[in-house]
C-alpha cells in the first residue's frame, strides 16, 4: 500500500500547478486525504484535508488560493494551487490518516514521498 504524489515542477509566481496523489496497493479505501507541505527550514504544515464524503478543511492561512479535491474511484487526492508564490515552495505531500484494506483491516498514517513545487519570482 502506497501514495504517490506527483504534478510538482518548477512555475513563475503568478502560475497555477495540479498536484495529484494516487494510492495503490491493496486499498478499499481512504477516510481522510491530507496534503502537507515543508519549505526549506521549516515544519511540516497542513494544507488542506478532504474526507472521503467530501468534506474539506483548508489552513485558516491557505483559503483562497488552494483548492482539494478527490476521485474515490480512482484513489486520487489532487490538490490546485492558483497564484503560486515563491513563499510556496515546499515539497508537498499527501497523507492518508486510515486506509481500509479489502479485507476490512485498516492501516493507519500513510505518507508518501512528496512532489517538490518551487516557485521562482
Amino acid at each position: 500500500v502506497q501514495l504517490q504524489a506527483s504534478g510538482g515542477g518548477l512555475v513563475e509566481a503568478g502560475g497555477s500547478l495540479r498536484l495529484s496523489c494516487v494510492g495503490s496497493g491493496d486499498i478499499f479505501s481512504i477516510n481522510v486525504m491530507q496534503w502537507y507541505r515543508q519549505a526549506p527550514g521549516k515544519e511540516r504544515e497542513l494544507v488542506a484535508a478532504i474526507n472521503k464524503d467530501g468534506n474539506i478543511d483548508y489552513a485558516d492561512s491557505l483559503k483562497g488560493r488552494f483548492t482539494v479535491s478527490r476521485d474515490n474511484t480512482k484513489i486520487t487526492v489532487y490538490l490546485q494551487i492558483n497564484n503560486l508564490k515563491p513563499e510556496d515552495t515546499a515539497v508537498y505531500y499527501c497523507h492518508a490518516d486510515s486506509v481500509f484494506r479489502r479485507d476490512l483491516t485498516l492501516l493507519y498514517d500513510l505518507w508518501g514521498p512528496g512532489t517538490q513545487v518551487t516557485v521562482s519570482s
